[in-house]
This record gives C-alpha cells, sequence and structure tokens, in this order.
C-alpha cells in the first residue's frame, strides 16, 4: 500500500511539473479554488507543503490572507469627497485656527507645544510668554519630563493596551480583541482576555481580576497607563482603583508615552500573528500562550543587554562543551537555541 501511495505520488508530481511549463507563467485562481488548496494545505502542514506545492506555496496562501483582511477593511469605495493635498490641508488648519483664537491664547497653548509642532513664527514670542504668566524655555525645561517620570517609577508602573486579530470563522473573518497588561520594569506580559465584544461587563471582571492580593498580575503595581479608548470605561478604572491601582490617561494621539506595550504588540504581530492563519478562538489563545512563554524564558530583549528575561535555570549539566539543541515552538514558527544538557 505504501509502495502504491509512493508511486502515485511520483507520477502526480512529474504530471504537475509537465503540465505547469505548458501553461502560462502566472496563473488565475478563483475564491473557492484558493480556499480549496488552504483547506487541505493546512491538514498537510507547513514543512510538508513547502515540498510539495507547485502553485500555492504556504507564503502565498499567508498573501491570500492577508489580501482577504485588507479587503475588510477597505473603506476607500466609501469615501465621497477626494483628499485635500497635506500642504493645503495644513495650510487651510492653521489660518482657520489662528483666526479664530486670540493672540494670548495662541501663545498660551503654543507655548506647551513640542518643538517641533511649531513650525509658524510669531513675532515677539517672548513678550507674549512674560504676559501671558509662562516661563522662559529654559525654566521650562527644568520639569520633570515623562522619560525621567518612567524611570524614577519603573517598578510600580505597568501598560495595557489593546490589539485586534483577524480569525477565521464559519461566519467569515471576525475580529477579536486582545487586552494585555506589561510591567515596565520586568517586561512580564500577561493576556488579560480575549474577546468579540469588550464591552462594560467583561471590563469591570477584568479589573477585579488583575488587583486580586493573591494572583492578581497588578498587585504590585500602582499605576496603570492607557490611552483614551472608549473601552477603558469609567468602571473598568473604578475596579483597579478599589485594588489600589490608579489608572493614568494618557494624551490622545500620543502611543509614544506607552511605548513598551506598543513595541509587544509590534513583536506579537511581526514575529508570530502575521505568519500564522487562524481558526477560531481556541488557536488564538493557544498562539498567544506559547508566544507569550517565547517572549520570557526565550527571547533576547535588546532593552535589557540582549538577556533573557526569566531564564529556565536547570541543575543538569551538558554532556558537551560546545553541544547547541535548538527548541521549537508553534511547528518551528518560534527556535530558541541552548545547550543540550
Amino acid at each position: 500500500m505504501n509502495q502504491e501511495l509512493l508511486l502515485r505520488n511520483e507520477y502526480l508530481v512529474t504530471e504537475n511539473r509537465i503540465l505547469r511549463e505548458k501553461l502560462p507563467s502566472r496563473l488565475r485562481l478563483s475564491n473557492p479554488e484558493r480556499s480549496t488548496l488552504a483547506e487541505i494545505g493546512k491538514r498537510l502542514g507547513r514543512k510538508a507543503l513547502r515540498e510539495v506545492a507547485c502553485v500555492a506555496k504556504p507564503d502565498t496562501i499567508l498573501a491570500w490572507y492577508r489580501r482577504l483582511v485588507a479587503q475588510k477593511f477597505d473603506g476607500s469605495k466609501h469615501r465621497q469627497y477626494p483628499a485635500l493635498r497635506s500642504h493645503q490641508k495644513s495650510k487651510t488648519w492653521w489660518s482657520g485656527w489662528r483666526e479664530r483664537t486670540p493672540a494670548g491664547d495662541m501663545t498660551e497653548s503654543l507655548a506647551h507645544w513640542p518643538t517641533w509642532a511649531i513650525t509658524c513664527p510669531i513675532k515677539r514670542w517672548g513678550t507674549y510668554s512674560v504676559a501671558m504668566g509662562i516661563a522662559p524655555a529654559p525654566k521650562r525645561s527644568q520639569i520633570t519630563t515623562w522619560k525621567d517620570f518612567l524611570a524614577a517609577h519603573m517598578n510600580v508602573l505597568a501598560g495595557c493596551d489593546f490589539f485586534t486579530v483577524e480569525v477565521l470563522t464559519w461566519r467569515g473573518l471576525v475580529t477579536y480583541y486582545v487586552l494585555f497588561f506589561l510591567h515596565l520594569e520586568s517586561r512580564r506580559v500577561t493576556v488579560g482576555g480575549i474577546t468579540r465584544h469588550p464591552d462594560q461587563e467583561w471590563m469591570e471582571q477584568i479589573g477585579r481580576s488583575a488587583t486580586q492580593e493573591t494572583w492578581g498580575y497588578l498587585h504590585s503595581c500602582r499605576y496603570v497607563l492607557h490611552d483614551r479608548d472608549t473601552k477603558f470605561c469609567a468602571s473598568f478604572r473604578a475596579a483597579l482603583a478599589s485594588g489600589g491601582v490608579k489608572t493614568v490617561a494618557l494624551p490622545a494621539h500620543s502611543p509614544n508615552l506607552n511605548a513598551f506595550a506598543e513595541r509587544w504588540v509590534r513583536s506579537v504581530k511581526q514575529e508570530c500573528l502575521s505568519k500564522v492563519i487562524l481558526f477560531g478562538e481556541r488557536p488564538l489563545s493557544r498562539v498567544l500562550a506559547e508566544y507569550t512563554r517565547h517572549y520570557h524564558s526565550e527571547r533576547n530583549h535588546q532593552g535589557k543587554g540582549n538577556r533573557l528575561l526569566f531564564p529556565v535555570t536547570s541543575n543538569r549539566q551538558p554532556r558537551q562543551r560546545h553541544a547547541i539543541a535548538c527548541r521549537q515552538r508553534l511547528g518551528g514558527l518560534l527556535k530558541y537555541y541552548e545547550r543540550a544538557a
């Protein structure tokens, strides 16, 4: 039986190669044909598919999936007005704001802007600032910066944020919201929850679970940084406050103030989620759990001196001095090399 299957496979591979040479260089496949190839390729596995596939390699199927996700969020057909040019838009915005704003209010607001944001010169800036009670630039630079605040409270600070993942289900693409917490000092990441509907009750339950005295992952933190997303509702903030954790809402459009959390989102998407196709919530939970373990104990961190965050200690001595073993997760997607013990 095995010999017959091998001969059949050899014949089909040879036949496909001959037909491939007779056909055009690029094949046009329909969506049902792509779905059929993707479904069989999932059962076959990435490694075996890479060896036998001629039309759709694993990277090709991933490209189809990314295109499907991009089409879901494509809003170009619903645009009603053409976009203004960048220089015309900025010029119109500045002129209208300057006409509506008195000179004193304009000076007071611009004093708190970052240096790069002030593009238009204002005459007699020093006179206006002193009249409005604003200290000169050298005095303003003596206040505590955000970087100094983070460095002084790193051990009691945690950042939290949402990111979305598109998952294939029987109903098509479904958006799942992943809430995570990251301790700034140790860089330990905890996935707070995964849901399709992050409503008020769900957020309140997450807040109560995070501040438990014995096993809560925020029991050692005093402050939590988050953006101004409406999902961080008042009941969620109250639940954290009842556990002794104060929430700090960051200014709008300022992802750099929560840079550690944003960097973790980039890592998990670039190194893991962008290379797999998920079918349901359970595979998503398993993939995130595997990557979190890899992130903590098997991945070097540049911000921590290229060291492991929580290395797994072993009392066994290596049998050979130069023996190297490869540890794999998620079918070889995540790899870690260490000395064999």
